[in-house]
């Protein structure tokens, strides 16, 4: 092939292209807001923090689509996907449950806390990437242990519960200490959980679930604290039904 062969230039073009592209981009857009949740942690303004770490929580789940719907996949999206994930929902989260709940009178026990979610996290991340392109299991499909978005949702329940007014958590940073640790031990466990792909909904429940979609979308923008408290439930509440359907399942 000689040196002025057009074919490897092209297919260099090809692959940096914008389209090519746009998964890495909203990653680190999602990067960007993690870090972000960071910097307002620090300067007090925890719900700003809050904010932008769920905004990453959303990018993350639109990254995969992008990079499917336009054949984009790549194993350096996948490597810089879980590099992020593991600052926006390992670090990030944890940094503002502790700066939130646990730095005033637990900081230095607290912080031991904040090292085991994070470090759970990056379990979780690592496990993952070693069986991405293990064979899909059989049946009813689900997560293995929570998964690294929905874990820094689950861990940030505190916090929600504090900025929805529903409950101080300020004055119990004990409890706050051990759900964070709680949170992450479920991350790297094998016990079922919730997979949106597992859920089925019949024809005759659609009209309910648009009703549903409805109140969230109502409750979202007048008590947008109270529905992630809500979420967080709920969640919880589906991890205990999966993994008891799994346990009666033969």
């Amino acid at each position: 092939m000689s040196p002025s062969d057009p074919k490897p230039r092209r297919r260099l073009r090809e692959n940096l292209s914008l389209v090519r592209l746009m998964p890495n981009l909203v990653t680190i857009m999602g990067l960007c807001a993690g870090l972000s949740a960071i910097r307002f942690t620090l300067d007090g303004r925890f719900e700003v923090a809050a904010a932008l770490i769920i905004f990453a929580a959303l990018l993350d789940a639109v990254d995969g689509m992008v990079a499917r719907s336009l054949n984009a996949a790549s194993d350096f999206g996948a490597e810089l996907d879980s590099l992020a994930d593991f600052v926006n929902f390992g670090v990030a989260p944890g940094v503002l449950v502790f700066g939130y709940a646990l730095q005033a009178d637990f900081a230095g026990p607290g912080w031991i806390f904040v090292l085991v979610f994070a470090v759970c996290t990056c379990l979780r991340l690592a496990r993952f990437n070693t069986t991405r392109d293990a064979p899909k299991p059989t049946g009813r499909q689900h997560f293995t242990g929570v998964p690294a978005p929905a874990g820094a949702i689950l861990g940030m329940f505190p916090v929600f519960l504090g900025l929805a007014g529903v409950l101080s958590v300020v004055n119990a940073p004990l409890a706050v200490a051990l759900w964070l640790a709680a949170v992450g031990i479920l991350m790297v466990s094998t016990l079922p959980t919730p997979s949106i792909k597992g859920l089925r909904i019949a024809r005759d429940k659609a009209v309910w679930v648009l009703i549903g979609a409805a109140f969230v979308v109502g409750l979202g923008i007048t008590r947008f604290w109270l529905l992630m408290v809500l979420v967080c439930a709920a969640y919880m509440v589906m991890i205990v039904a999966v993994a008891a359907l799994h346990r009666r399942a033969p």
